[in-house]
C-alpha cells in the first residue's frame, strides 16, 4: 500500500470512529495555565446534568489534567474487541465518558515525545475508543498553534471550538492567535466563542463584591475585536482549585456561584451547536 492509499486508509477510520457523536467540540488555548482543562471538565460535567450523553477526551498530551481532575490517576483501561478490532473503553465517572493519555503513562515519568509521535498517540487514542452514542464530545485541545493542533483538527474536523483566556493582555494576545489560526482558510473550525476564566474574585464573606485581579473585560474585549461570541466569565475561587485537588469538579456542586456559571456556559454552548450543525 502507497503512502497516500494509507493515509486515505486511515482517515477512513477516524472518520468511522467518530459517525456516532452528534458534535465534537475542541476547547482550546494560546497558552497554559489560563485553566482550559477545568473549563473542559465542567462543561463536560454541566452538559450530562442536562441529560446530554457527554464524553471527556484529554489531548492535553504533555499536560493530561483530566486524571486528577476527576481522581482516576490509577484507572486501568479495558480494551474489547469490535467488527475484528480492538477498542479501549473510555473510563465512566459523574455521568461523562473519560479518555486521556494520562491512563496510560506513569504520572511522574515525563513525555518525551516529537511532534509526530504525540500526534500519532493522540490520533490513536481517540480513533481506538469506543465511544458510543455521544451528543457531546469535548476535545480539551494542548495549547497553542502547533503540529499537534494541527494533526487533530485536520484529522478528526471538529463541528466547533471554544477558547479559553484570562484577562491579562499576554493571555489574550496569546489566545488572538489560536482563534486566527481556527478560522484560517485552510482550517474553517467554526469558533462558537470565548470564555474568559479567572475573571474576577469574589470574598464568600462580600458576595456582592468583585475584584479584578488580573485585569478587567480583556475576553470581553477581544471577542468584540474578533466579532465573536462571548460565552462568559467564570470567577476565582478557593472552591475551584479545592474541588480540582479533590477529583469533584465544582460542576458536581449545584449551589456554588463557579457551577452556575458553568452551567450558563453549557447552556449557551448547546445553542451555538444548533447552528453550527
Amino acid at each position: 500500500m502507497n503512502p497516500f492509499e494509507e493515509q486515505k486508509k486511515k482517515q477512513e477510520r477516524i472518520d468511522a470512529s467518530m459517525k456516532s457523536i452528534n458534535c465534537l467540540i475542541a476547547v482550546g488555548s494560546g497558552k497554559g495555565g489560563v485553566g482550559k482543562s477545568t473549563v473542559s471538565a465542567n462543561l463536560a460535567l454541566s452538559l450530562a446534568k442536562e441529560g446530554y450523553r457527554v464524553g471527556l477526551a484529554d489531548a492535553d498530551v504533555y499536560g493530561p489534567s483530566i486524571p486528577t481532575l476527576f481522581n482516576i490517576d490509577k484507572a486501568d483501561v479495558m480494551v474489547t474487541e469490535k467488527d475484528g478490532q480492538e477498542l479501549m473503553l473510555p473510563i465512566e465517572k459523574f455521568g461523562i465518558k473519560l479518555m486521556s493519555i494520562g491512563f496510560m503513562v506513569d504520572e511522574n515519568a515525563p513525555l518525551m515525545w516529537r511532534g509526530p509521535m504525540a500526534s500519532n498517540a493522540l490520533t490513536q487514542m481517540l480513533s481506538e475508543t469506543l465511544w458510543g452514542e455521544l451528543d457531546f464530545l469535548i476535545l480539551d485541545m494542548p495549547p497553542g498553534t502547533g503540529d499537534i493542533q494541527l494533526t487533530l483538527i485536520q484529522s478528526f474536523h471538529p463541528h466547533g471550538s471554544i477558547f479559553v483566556c484570562t484577562p491579562q493582555q499576554l493571555a489574550v494576545a496569546d489566545v488572538r492567535r489560536a482563534i486566527n489560526m481556527f478560522d484560517n482558510e485552510n482550517i474553517k473550525v467554526p469558533v462558537m466563542g470565548l470564555v474568559e476564566n479567572m475573571s474576577y474574585f469574589t470574598p464568600s464573606d462580600m458576595p456582592d463584591k468583585k475584584y479584578y485581579i488580573f485585569g478587567q473585560d480583556g475576553g470581553k474585549k477581544l471577542a468584540q475585536e474578533l466579532n465573536i461570541d462571548f460565552l462568559g466569565e467564570i470567577p476565582i475561587s478557593q472552591s475551584v482549585s479545592e474541588c480540582n485537588d479533590n477529583g469533584n469538579p465544582i460542576a458536581m456542586l449545584f449551589d456554588y456561584t463557579e457551577a452556575k456559571a458553568f452551567m450558563q456556559l453549557a447552556n449557551k454552548v448547546v445553542e451555538k451547536s444548533k447552528t453550527i450543525k
